[in-house]
């Protein structure tokens, strides 16, 4: 045996003799590495009585072509640490018994964990540049603390039964927990491309802190609480310029489908591509810490020539999408950005209706007004477009948004009160004010010879304006009148019979217009 010769071992029950002398046999003068070409140590047992005195250990070696350990034993204390693996390494069905040390190795393919078994696995500072397939295994704990993944782990159908402290490290493509189980209490610290969390079952308190990453929670089972953190600063064990030129460190939330929320906690987050469609008990998940919803396009737009800006609020990915739709005005659509690749992925307006009202009710418990008020205007906006012109409630819904924003906009509000009492002051100034104060007077006959008198007192009726309307004692009058008006008082003034319906009028509208405008304002203000 020389250094880089291909060997088969497999089978071999191997003692610290026997490993010592076949390191020895492949060691490379130039470098001092134990140097291997394509290895195969399938079904071998390294472990048992026979170490005794020292653990297996390929440390410091050099596989230059594929290693197969497949279903091998390995006792306690094996270790690979700065082992590098130019090939792929297949530990497939391998039993590991006691801790295992993968710390500081360099696997520069792809590694096969699948249906492999761990007591204790400490991988930390270990570099894994092909795809890690942890597959239908079992791992006692797992320590990850600085290792780097440049491609995709899959953790897949894999029970870990005591995993405490998972991390912190970084994956540069997904972690994928498809069906993973966590028995224990967990807190795993990634930063990550990309986290898919497919029916994941977590049985104790876990939380994810997690930067960089996308992350979807789909069909989880949840039966303790999980809560979910991006973390503000880079980890100590996590270069930061791993990431640079990529997305913001903020991780991402970008579906709920399928999440019984009542057990989910999620903490300053990026929420602005989150679907909740799917999503269970939604009224009850809790919003901590800072979090960011998409707003609508901002700046000018423009629809049949008429200039026009969208209401700035925290609008759901479900109406994003909704609005991209190519079957709204291109005018309309345009700025919401990229439309739906199928329009049947975008949930109904009903639904989106009530995914709205469950937000804004979860805002309303956790006693933040002007949050949830964002939501109510999400969810009345999905009432009105779900219904039909040929309906009451539409015109309703429409008048209501557009008097008031339904009854979140003080500046509309106050707005078409401002209209309102101007136009009061016009009409009154027109055909509400007479042209003379109205006189009285008395009538009568004294009867011969004097004796009791008896005088009959007429009013003419206010007759209407036919000189000047418009001068500065009538102006003064019409502004009484109005602005007794938005109090619900009558102004004393004498009007003519239009004047009278004008105030009656003006004394519907004016104080339900403002009291629109009080409640917007008691809606941003109130905590």
């Amino acid at each position: 045996m020389r250094p880089g010769d291909s060997i088969d071992l497999s089978g071999t029950a191997f003692d610290a003799n026997l490993l010592d002398e076949v390191l020895d046999a492949v060691k490379d003068p130039s470098t001092g590495k134990a140097t291997f070409g394509p290895a195969a140590f399938r079904k071998a047992n390294f472990g048992g009585a026979t170490y005794t005195a020292s653990a297996a250990s390929f440390a410091d070696a050099l596989f230059q072509g594929d290693v197969d350990f497949g279903e091998s034993h390995f006792g306690d204390g094996f270790s690979l640490e700065q082992t590098e693996f130019l090939g792929r390494a297949s530990f497939w069905r391998g039993k590991f018994s006691g801790d295992t040390f993968f710390e500081g190795a360099l696997f520069r393919n792809e590694v096969n964990l699948r249906e492999t078994d761990f007591d204790w696995l400490l991988s930390n500072t270990a570099q894994y540049f092909g795809n890690v397939h942890l597959t239908d295994a079992t791992l006692r704990e797992i320590w990850l603390l600085g290792a780097v993944f440049h491609k995709d782990l899959k953790i897949h159908s894999t029970t870990l039964q005591s995993a405490s402290q998972i991390g912190p490290f970084m994956c540069l493509g997904e972690l994928s927990l498809h069906e993973a189980n966590f028995l224990k209490p967990t807190t795993l610290e990634v930063t990550a491309r990309r986290i898919a969390c497919y029916r994941t079952t977590w049985g104790a308190v876990a939380k994810i802190k997690a930067r960089h990453a996308q992350i979807l929670l789909e069909d989880p089972a949840l039966s303790q609480p999980l809560a979910i953190v991006s973390a503000s600063t880079p980890f100590d064990d996590i270069p930061p310029e791993s990431f640079a030129g990529t997305h913001s460190g903020e991780a991402k939330i970008v579906s709920l489908n399928g999440v019984d929320c009542a057990w989910l906690t999620l903490s300053n987050l990026d929420l602005s591509s989150c679907r909740f469609d799917g999503a269970l008990h939604l009224d009850q998940l809790r919003l901590e810490g800072r979090w960011i919803f998409s707003n609508p396009p901002r700046g000018t737009q423009w629809q049949l020539g008429i200039p026009f800006s969208w209401n700035q609020r925290q609008v759901i990915e479900e109406e994003r999408m909704w609005r991209a739709l190519p079957s709204h005005p291109a005018s309309l659509h345009r700025a919401w950005g990229a439309a739906p690749e199928h329009p049947h992925d975008v949930p109904s307006l009903a639904s989106l209706a009530i995914i709205y009202r469950q937000l804004r009710k979860g805002r309303e418990d956790a006693k933040d007004e002007p949050g949830a008020a964002d939501f109510y205007y999400g969810e009345m906006e999905m009432r009105r477009h779900s219904k039909g012109w040929g309906t009451a409630e539409r015109w309703l819904l429409h008048a209501y948004w557009l008097l008031s924003g339904y009854g979140l906009r003080a500046s509309r509000a106050l707005g078409w009160l401002a209209l309102a009492m101007m136009t009061t002051i016009l009409l009154m100034l027109g055909f509400g004010l007479p042209q003379n104060s109205a006189k009285q007077e008395a009538t009568g006959t004294v009867p011969p010879g004097g004796g009791t008198v008896t005088f009959e007192i007429d009013k003419d009726d206010p007759k209407n304006p036919t000189g000047d309307r418009f001068t500065g004692e009538r102006f003064d009058k019409a502004l009484s009148v109005t602005l007794n008006s938005v109090v619900f008082r009558s102004s004393g003034e004498e009007l003519t019979t239009a004047g009278g319906y004008i105030e009656m009028a003006s004394r519907f509208s004016e104080p339900v217009l403002l009291g629109l405008a009080a409640f917007a304002i008691r809606g941003r203000v109130k905590r």
